[in-house]
């Protein structure tokens, strides 16, 4: 979303799943941004709202979820973890799924879906794909759930990168744009959902003091 669009106030509070001195594993709801747009209404955001709550005011932003998307996000508590945790993510070290809800039947069970992508400078935010510029993009996905009736695939989309759009671009190339999507749609798959059905449902790090595994989840909500 482009920052001079003003984003409506999101109600919902973000919530914290698991609390550390590090770092906070937090539930960021729909339409919510992950940070701060430059247009001085949209300052309301995953990390002001943080940054006002008393046990975590050096939260500061690791990664990113688009504003639709809801789930699972880490925040660093101290300059440390910011650059261990960010390392972790950059290395692809970290371990993460998305919950989906798509248009149409999905007929394969799973598959890898391999299209290299970038900005669509004419049509931002949008994104594309392109095979002699685009940078590697590569998701996993595995359908977990079809409606017959509503005709629509619950699936679990695992991406390996971490491209801005890349969830939706590539269900969308798959032929099954996730509903409720107002960028990457067709057949009116934006007005089957009142939101976009896209959620990070797990997201796993090594603990970067104690080099534990942990992993957080939050329950899908649609």
């Amino acid at each position: 979303m482009a920052d001079y669009h003003i984003v409506p106030f999101c109600p919902e509070p973000v919530r914290i799943l698991h609390p550390d001195k590090h770092f906070l594993f937090v539930n960021k709801p729909a339409g919510l941004l992950s940070i701060p747009g430059r247009h001085e209404e949209n300052k309301d955001c995953v990390v002001t709202r943080l940054q006002n709550h008393p046990k975590s005011k050096t939260a500061s932003i690791v990664h990113r979820l688009d504003m639709a998307t809801s789930g699972v996000m880490i925040l660093a508590q101290t300059k440390f973890a910011h650059r261990e945790i960010s390392k972790q993510f950059e290395l692809r070290q970290t371990d993460k799924y998305y919950i989906a809800v798509v248009d149409g039947i999905v007929e394969k069970d799973s598959g890898v879906i391999d299209l290299p992508m970038i900005a669509d400078w004419p049509n931002r935010p949008k994104q594309k794909i392109d095979f002699e510029q685009g940078k590697k993009a590569i998701t996993e996905w595995e359908v977990l759930e079809r409606d017959l009736e509503k005709q629509i695939t619950r699936l679990k989309l695992k991406p390996v990168t971490g491209r801005s759009h890349q969830l939706r671009l590539h269900c969308f190339e798959l032929g099954h744009p996730i509903l409720g999507c107002n960028l990457y749609n067709k057949n009116g798959s934006e007005t089957k959902a009142k939101r976009l059905l896209l959620h990070a449902a797990s997201l796993t790090i090594t603990h970067p003091k104690t080099g534990k595994t942990i992993t957080v989840e939050s329950p899908c909500p649609f």
